[in-house]
């Protein structure tokens, strides 16, 4: 019979990702995102147009939570200080060590969450274009904002201009307010947490860290409330967006490595592996090794030698 196929046994390649080609591509995306900001940096005073009119419709909405927020952190150093640290270094520092940590643990899934997590910061970068915003810290001193940033930049490694590292805050964009990032990251964070994570721990971890992170950077005047509220809804965006990403990316894949968007497959429940590597045989065709040794199922053997005696066995069948 002719070695073929089943339907169905062939499925998309699930390509192994490895660690030297991941970190080169997530180094890449930030430095893209990192260039965006600072080409992004707009107008100054279309920039603190927008951050007065989201303190606008945030008094329409009684939503003003920043004033009480930075007055707190401004008056309280123990508060100040912790927040001004967590704000300037933990989305540096919990944002890879999850990527790392689904990378190594929960390969089935890190795909998917690396691209959610991309495709949202390239959303964010559109917003930081399109409305430049001033944060809450840069407004005149008449709104009733302190920089908690600059207030406390002796205790850390933070200059007084910005969250960059002293001399470096002239290198940022300080306008990038709209959407907060920061909020986008930690959500993205604690979902990993409170889905993948195996206790009771990281499901604790996986609430509070989004939370807190939302408290920080209102209360140390970084961002509005709205801020934060945009900087979910571009995570909303980029995890609908992201299997049609993966799926430009298949292509994109397919085209450029010939042969690797099908795989004979191995999978469980698929019958015997097929071991003729997508070879098919004609029919009464036998394999080569195989032409010599033994005949062909089903075919009638060969007659008796004609010298065999009268008494010679019959060819056993």
């Amino acid at each position: 019979m002719p070695q073929t196929e089943k339907p169905g046994t062939e499925v998309a390649v699930r390509t192994r990702l490895r660690w030297w080609t991941e970190l080169p591509l997530i180094l890449l995306v930030y430095g893209c995102y990192t260039a965006g900001r600072l080409l992004a940096r707009g107008d100054t005073s279309n920039a603190v147009d927008h951050g007065l009119a989201i303190l606008r419709i945030e008094k329409d909405l009684r939503l003003n939570a920043e004033h009480p927020l930075n007055r707190l952190f401004t008056h309280e150093p123990w508060l100040g200080i912790p927040a001004d640290f967590w704000y300037a270094s933990l989305h540096y520092l919990v944002t890879p060590l999850i990527l790392v940590w689904l990378f190594r643990r929960r390969a089935e899934i890190y795909r998917r969450a690396r691209t959610w997590l991309m495709t949202s910061t390239f959303i964010g970068l559109i917003g930081f274009t399109l409305l430049p915003t001033c944060p809450p810290r840069l407004l005149a001193a008449k709104y009733g904002f302190v920089d908690t940033m600059a207030q406390y930049s002796s205790y850390g490694w933070w200059g007084g201009q910005a969250s960059a590292p002293r001399g470096m805050g002239g290198m940022t964009n300080q306008y990038a307010a709209m959407p907060s990032l920061h909020c986008g990251w930690a959500l993205w964070c604690g979902v990993m947490l409170w889905r993948y994570g195996n206790s009771r721990l990281t499901k604790v971890l996986g609430v509070a860290y989004p939370l807190l992170t939302a408290i920080v950077v209102m209360g140390t005047a970084n961002h509005y409330f709205l801020d934060a509220v945009a900087g979910i809804a571009v995570m909303g965006v980029g995890y609908l967006l992201a299997p049609s990403v993966m799926r430009v990316a298949d292509l994109v894949r397919a085209r450029i490595v010939p042969g690797a968007s099908l795989v004979a497959a191995r999978s469980e429940g698929a019958g015997s592996p097929i071991v003729s590597g997508g070879c098919q045989t004609s029919a009464g065709e036998r394999i080569p090794s195989q032409r010599e040794s033994r005949p062909l199922s089903g075919a009638e053997p060969d007659p008796a030698p004609t010298d065999a005696g009268d008494g010679a066995p019959a060819p056993a069948r």
